[in-house]
Order: structure tokens, then C-alpha cells, then sequence
């Protein structure tokens, strides 16, 4: 049986990140740096990339990731 539930969305507080590159390390199909900050490269996050995104919050050392 196949349960719906909504997708996640990922976001990068610009102000605490300081572009170490871990969450683009874990989870390269949801961020990306650019010009030295971490950027969400898909608004909402794949399935299948959820618990690396999830991994890639967790492990932001200036907790500027968010999942929702």
C-alpha cells in the first residue's frame, strides 16, 4: 500500500552558511556552492535523495540547513 505524504523542501540560511561544502559532499542532487555559499539546486527534494538531505542538515556545522 502506497502512503501519499508531501514532499520536503530544503532551504540555506545565506547568513549562517560559510561554504564548507559537506551538505553539496552528502547530497549532490539537492546543493550545490557557488561563489562560495551553499545553494538549493531543486526546490523540492526527490524522494530518493531524502535521507541524504536530511544527513546534509544534520551534519551543516552552522546548522544553515533547513528541511521542511
Amino acid at each position: 500500500m502506497f502512503l501519499w505524504r508531501p514532499a520536503l523542501k530544503a532551504s540555506v540560511d545565506s547568513e549562517l552558511c560559510v561554504g564548507c561544502g559537506t551538505c553539496e559532499e552528502i547530497c549532490p542532487a539537492v546543493f550545490q556552492l557557488v561563489d562560495g555559499k551553499s545553494h538549493v539546486k531543486v526546490e523540492m527534494v526527490p524522494a530518493r535523495e531524502e535521507a541524504a538531505c536530511k544527513s546534509a542538515e544534520k551534519n551543516c556545522l552552522t546548522s544553515a540547513i533547513s528541511i521542511e
